[in-house]
């Protein structure tokens, strides 16, 4: 920057330079706030999730030890082999201050069981229910952890280009238009006392 030569149009060019990295770290400040907020409001979710999916998830593992004991295991396993995988979830996407953000839809439905009621009893039954239920608050969760990893990497990168501006672009173009604002008005008082000599030695 000390090679920039000390004129007028460098200086206009200078400050047009530094309104723009201000602005710029304006906007990216205020990016970074929104998705902060975006991210937190995620993380509650996330937290309230995470509590609801391990009580299920404890009677889901309670019913499937009655299971095996009073079915065998080997039993247990044929049944849940026998489960088709999900497909009863749709993903879209919506966009937070450019961040493609995933939303899963999906329906509840009746559970439906695909095994033999004869080979089956009650503790069976309830474990198809409770990892029903857990299924569904895992389409959520997914959804949320999903989210909150695209928002904090864009927060990241984010910050990354706010602190590049504070720290590096603003300071230099301040320090450019301070520098060629000095040199230019020391110009102007030289110009203007040399200005006054030649008007005396006329007079």
């Amino acid at each position: 920057m000390e090679n920039v030569v000390p004129t007028k149009a460098n200086l206009i060019r200078a400050e047009g330079y530094l309104e723009f990295s201000l602005k710029g770290y304006d906007l990216l400040d205020k990016k970074r706030n929104v998705l902060i907020r975006e991210m937190m409001s995620y993380v509650d979710r996330a937290k309230i999730l995470q509590e609801k999916i391990s009580q299920v998830f404890e009677t889901a593992y309670a019913a499937l030890r009655k299971a095996n004991v009073t079915m065998g295991i080997a039993a247990v396993e044929d049944i849940a082999l026998a489960i088709p995988e999900s497909t009863d979830f749709n993903i879209k996407f919506k966009s937070v201050m450019g961040v493609e953000i995933p939303v899963v839809s999906f329906e509840h439905q009746e559970i439906q069981p695909c095994y033999s009621m004869i080979r089956s009893n009650a503790a069976m039954d309830q474990v198809y229910g409770k990892f029903n239920e857990v299924k569904y608050l895992i389409y959520e969760l997914a959804e949320i952890e999903n989210s909150i990893y695209k928002l904090a990497m864009e927060i990241k990168k984010t910050q990354k280009r706010a602190n590049s501006l504070q720290n590096i672009q603003i300071p230099k173009y301040q320090d450019l238009v301070k520098n060629l604002s000095e040199v230019l008005e020391e110009k102007e008082r030289d110009d203007f006392v040399r200005l006054k000599i030649v008007k005396r030695k006329k007079g």
